[in-house]
């Protein structure tokens, strides 16, 4: 991060800092008086003024961040109560404290203050029934009002600023763990928003790449097929509402690219992201698919919840081993397979982003898949001239080469695909180099075919 990153930062982390000290000052007022409310006396309670009478600080011409985030998603009196209460935890845990109150009579806490503590966090961690709390104390209406918050639907969970986790099947929906979305703390903060990455909580890599469309080498019926997905991705939204589509096209995209390793599917769902100006994330199965009952269901539907409202392309890569064909259901252990595709089916249907899935045989994938796609694109091996193509734009500058070298040649005797190609290329310039040589030659690039032929079990 350079000097006028680091600057620019601190100036975004001192303005939300002033303007959440004001509004967690606020917050507190509001729950001392929540708190006083719910233990005074009958008579007590009538000299006690709704917690609405304590205004929120004006915000209206802040430029904090935070400030624009309330603007941005206009978060009313309730909403702004509710984000206060998930940044808690993480910025001032100790105004929370006073949940931990002991009732006298059961010699626990309090069932109506919800909330949880974690073992390793010491401190309290709300649920949705202490939102239901601070906001509408023991008013039965009040409390089915502050549960429309809680909706899916509601802007502030289905944009992610406020998430709720369920603990376990049958247990009282206010019973879920509540809290601030992972970006939208980011931005209450230092105002730098990270684009997610590796983690046991999002098992996917963002991928980059250098390279472009001039790149790929395709043939001309594959790349209509791509330029039609990314006519989609650019335009999907206008182009449902040019044709008044809104009733019958469903949000969402899913394509299956499939053909042989090597051929492109990778290196066009990174074009296809960057060209639309989305993140792409591949999906790491080996941290999603669990021989455990269940587990395999939970750890997508993670990377789903976290994606549903992002512009990001969700790409499976090797899909087979998640969306493979179902079996007879002999045992149980089939049964439980067949209802891990069923549920992926129903997640791919849901989920209104886009899904690329690559496999190298379109066969493996189960047909109740198939039908979903709204593109299947064959990759196939590169034909001589494709490959010449690939051969001249790996090794573009002819200085690097010796007069020996002759790539027409190479690309009529081995049929090699453009990721093998560049194995090729690799073992090349590093045996130039170990032999002291500046250039490449024919014997060098020989060598590499023969070890990425050996790799296939073919022979020169």
């Amino acid at each position: 991060m350079n000097a006028i990153g680091s600057a620019q930062i601190e100036t975004i982390s001192r303005a939300n800092a002033a303007v959440l000290e004001r509004e967690f000052a606020w917050f507190e007022r509001v729950l001392n008086q929540r708190i006083s409310h719910y233990f005074a006396s009958t008579e007590a309670k009538r000299d006690i003024p709704p917690i609405e009478s304590l205004s929120a600080p004006d915000l209206s011409d802040d430029p904090s961040e935070y400030a624009q985030l309330l603007r941005q998603y206009q978060l009313g009196f309730d909403e702004r109560l509710l984000l206060l209460l998930c940044l808690l935890p993480h910025l001032r845990p100790q105004a929370l404290d006073i949940f931990f109150t002991q009732n006298q009579v059961t010699g626990r806490s309090y069932t109506e203050f919800g909330g949880f503590r974690s073992k390793a966090h010491s401190g309290f961690l709300p649920t949705a029934q202490t939102a239901v709390f601070v906001l509408a104390g023991e008013d039965l209406c009040r409390r089915f009002e502050v549960l429309q918050l809680l909706d899916d639907q509601h802007p502030i969970i289905k944009n992610g600023l406020i998430k709720l986790d369920h603990q376990a099947p049958g247990e009282p929906f206010l019973n879920a763990a509540i809290s601030v979305g992972s970006e939208y703390l980011q931005r209450c903060t230092h105002g730098q928003v990270q684009k997610p990455d590796y983690s046991l909580e999002f098992p996917a890599k963002r991928l980059t790449s250098l390279l472009d469309w001039n790149d790929l080498v395709v043939p001309p019926d594959v790349m209509e097929e791509i330029d039609h997905l990314r006519t989609w991705l650019q335009n999907g939204s206008a182009l449902v509402r040019q044709w008044e589509l809104e009733k019958v096209v469903k949000p969402g995209y899913r394509a299956l690219f499939y053909g042989p390793p090597g051929t492109g599917k990778t290196l066009t769902a990174n074009l296809l992201g960057a060209s639309a100006g989305m993140d792409v994330y591949r999906i790491d199965l080996s941290m999603v698919v669990s021989k455990y009952i269940g587990e395999t269901e939970k750890n997508l539907a993670g990377v789903f919840d976290q994606a549903q409202n992002k512009n990001w392309i969700l790409f499976f890569d090797e899909a087979d081993a998640l969306f493979g064909k179902r079996t007879q259901t002999t045992n149980s252990n089939d049964r439980h397979a067949n209802q891990e595709v069923a549920y992926l089916l129903q997640r791919l249907e849901d989920f209104p982003g886009t899904v690329i899935l690559a496999s190298n045989i379109k066969a493996n994938i189960d047909e109740a898949f198939a039908r979903r796609f709204q593109s299947v694109i064959y990759f196939a091996m590169p034909d001589e001239g494709e490959r010449l193509k690939l051969w001249r734009k790996l090794l573009p500058n002819p200085a690097l080469l010796a007069p020996d070298v002759d790539l027409p040649y190479l690309a009529e005797k081995y049929p090699l695909a453009g990721g093998a190609l560049i194995n090729v290329i690799r073992y090349a310039a590093v045996r130039a180099s170990r032999l002291n040589r500046q250039q490449i030659e024919q014997a060098d690039l020989l060598q590499g075919i023969s070890k990425e032929f050996s790799k296939e079990g073919r022979s020169l």
